[in-house]
């Protein structure tokens, strides 16, 4: 069995409009794919920089300090330096792309 032939080929061509897109609105998708890529790109190193910062700290407690050696194991250590480097990516992340969002808007509204 297969998929028959004008299904496939409707699925192949889903993404071909029947209109022609302008070419201020492949800029405007350009700009919306960059703004994506900078939050991604912010986001990373806030993510790592959070990681480091909430690992160093994390360790020391659990190795020094009598409760967290009895009751953080190694899983609930592993949460919070995550939880903290998963919330440092999706904050910037969320910033950088909507700063960059209200500068295309500016500078649509001033051509």
């Amino acid at each position: 069995m297969g998929i028959p032939s004008e299904l496939r080929d409707a699925w192949a061509n889903r993404n071909k409009s029947l209109l022609i897109a302008s070419p201020i609105e492949d800029e405007r998708i350009l700009r919306s794919r960059q703004c994506t890529q900078e939050g991604v790109r912010a986001g990373v190193k806030a993510g790592a920089i959070a990681g480091v910062a909430s690992a160093v700290p994390t360790l020391i407690v659990c190795r020094k300090v009598p409760w967290a050696k009895a009751n953080l194991n190694y899983t609930a250590q592993a949460l919070i330096i995550s939880a903290a480097s998963i919330a440092a990516y999706f904050i910037t992340a969320d910033k950088t792309i909507l700063e960059c969002a209200r500068r295309n808007a500016h500078y649509d509204r001033s051509s």
